[in-house]
């Protein structure tokens, strides 16, 4: 399957450059292409959630509040967000080769800057380094195996980028709180560089990907927009309920100002994407599977990173009181239910499509996130287990169908784009989610510091619990494999 059809070039009035010389699809190069593409992914998305069990340790440590340090995790995935939308453009105008060693370098050098942070804000700028690389590297990873791939076993290999996807957040806090458990929270960051270094050197070395570039203009209003945009929503958001002050006003003005620049953002894609200029093609949305197909995605993630990823941790220590340790220990049965079902639900969505699966995931997920909200001070441990297994099960069963369902309903012209707008909403969704919910936490505890107890955590889970029955509504309108409109207006 051709990275870009010869008209796309023709169009833009400018020779595609010489391709990179492929492998056969599903040959031995194939597979290797993947395969540094999915070690390099994992090693980079598992920092969305590492330093999720330390949130406690690091609010104390560097003297912030709780709703300031949730940023270290709101600000990863903000970032990722902001830079998303550019890899629509990128793809098209570099080859994936020049992509893969910019996003390594990005990544390896915010994970030496997070070593060395002397104090939050040195921490905060670590973060957003590292996420700007990790952002680039999920759309190239997605569109590569639609490109690379049979349409008869993307399935099967979309459920390896489950593990990449959802499986290494969902592991994070337990290699957070295992380094925590004997090591100082740098070494979160000191452990990982030299994977980095690695998969940056390896990378270089062998990544060969058909591609074929052509120069297009970068938008540069567009990318302020949607920085815009996105940032002032999610700070209005994360600090809806702080109380006393200009707090509430601020955080509705931030919310306006986005909403108005995403506004801006959309209109303006809408008329640079009729001359192949647009920053983020909006076009992908005139299908309505794949426009089903997202929103449902985007409502998951807010679950899984919202809830899943921090609040649960914050549960485990601030109530339960256990050590970072046993709480990364907690999270790793459902980690590994997660892994486990990736490449089985890939295969079985070949064989029955998406909506057989996703509907009983998304009732399984919006069960879990209410029996959360049950929980309590005397709740045992072996119950919390069971609960999150749940939950990563009913993901399990609903992340790779949809990704895949969602980018097999366009043309192939659109993977780049349509990677970039689902990777977008994603990560946008998780970082909602975790600035609502932390906020939500912290406005229904009853502690004078705002420190999440019991009260507030069971508030933020039940509004979890509510998005989890938005994502089970949502998926009923999930078609099944035969009803496909496989390509989407050019207009």
């Amino acid at each position: 399957m051709s990275s870009a059809p010869p008209s796309a070039a023709s169009a833009a009035g400018t020779p595609a450059a010489t391709p990179d010389v492929p492998g056969p699809p599903g040959g031995s190069r194939t597979g290797l292409v993947l395969a540094i593409l999915v070690l390099s992914a994992f090693v980079m998305i598992l920092n969305e959630t590492i330093l999720s069990v330390a949130l406690r340790d690091l609010a104390e440590d560097l003297d912030v509040a709780t709703t300031t340090v949730q940023w270290l995790t709101s600000g990863f995935l903000l970032t990722m967000a902001v830079v998303i939308p550019t890899t629509g453009y990128l793809l098209v105008r570099f080859r994936p080769r020049q992509i893969f060693a910019a996003a390594m370098t990005l990544f390896a050098l915010g994970t030496l800057l997070g070593a060395l942070a002397p104090g939050f804000e040195v921490l905060l700028a670590a973060r957003v380094l590292q996420a700007a690389g990790t952002a680039v590297m999920i759309p190239l990873l997605m569109t590569t195996v639609m490109r690379l791939v049979p349409v008869e076993r993307r399935g099967a290999t979309m459920g390896t980028i489950t593990i990449v996807i959802a499986v290494a957040p969902a592991i994070g806090p337990t290699i957070g709180g295992a380094v925590l458990s004997t090591l100082d929270w740098r070494w979160m960051f000191w452990l990982v560089l030299p994977l980095a270094a690695v998969a940056l050197v390896l990378g270089t070395s062998l990544l060969r990907l058909p591609a074929e570039t052509r120069r297009v203009p970068l938008d540069l209003l567009s990318m302020l927009l949607s920085a815009v945009g996105f940032s002032g929503v999610l700070y209005g958001l994360s600090t809806i309920g702080e109380a006393g002050g200009t707090g509430p006003a601020l955080a509705w003005t931030s919310i306006a100002v986005g909403l108005g620049a995403l506004a801006l953002f959309t209109w303006r894609q809408t008329r640079l994407q009729r001359t192949d200029r647009a920053l983020l093609d909006l076009r992908p949305f005139g299908n309505r599977d794949f426009t089903v197909s997202l929103a449902v995605s985007a409502l998951i993630f807010m679950c899984f990173l919202g809830a899943s990823a921090i609040l649960l941790p914050l549960y485990l220590q601030t109530v339960l009181r256990t050590s970072t340790f046993v709480s990364g220990l907690v999270l790793l049965p459902g980690g590994l239910v997660l892994g486990l079902l990736g490449r089985p639900v890939g295969a079985l969505y070949d064989r029955v499509g998406a909506r057989r699966l996703v509907i009983p995931g998304a009732a399984a997920i919006a069960g879990a996130l209410w029996l959360f909200a049950a929980l309590g001070a005397g709740s045992p441990l072996v119950v919390v287990v069971g609960i999150h297994m749940l939950l990563m099960a009913g993901l399990g069963l609903m992340i790779t169908p949809l990704m895949t369902d969602s980018l097999g309903a366009l043309p192939s012209r659109l993977y780049s784009h349509g990677s970039a707008i689902l990777s977008t909403l994603q990560q946008v969704a998780g970082a909602f989610g975790t600035a609502v919910f932390v906020s939500l936490a912290a406005r229904g505890s009853l502690d004078p510091a705002g420190i999440p107890d019991a009260g507030g955590l069971r508030l933020a889970f039940a509004a979890a619990g509510c998005v989890g029955l938005l994502s089970l509504v949502g998926a009923l309108f999930v078609r099944g494999p035969r009803a496909r409109e496989p390509e989407v207006s050019a207009a």
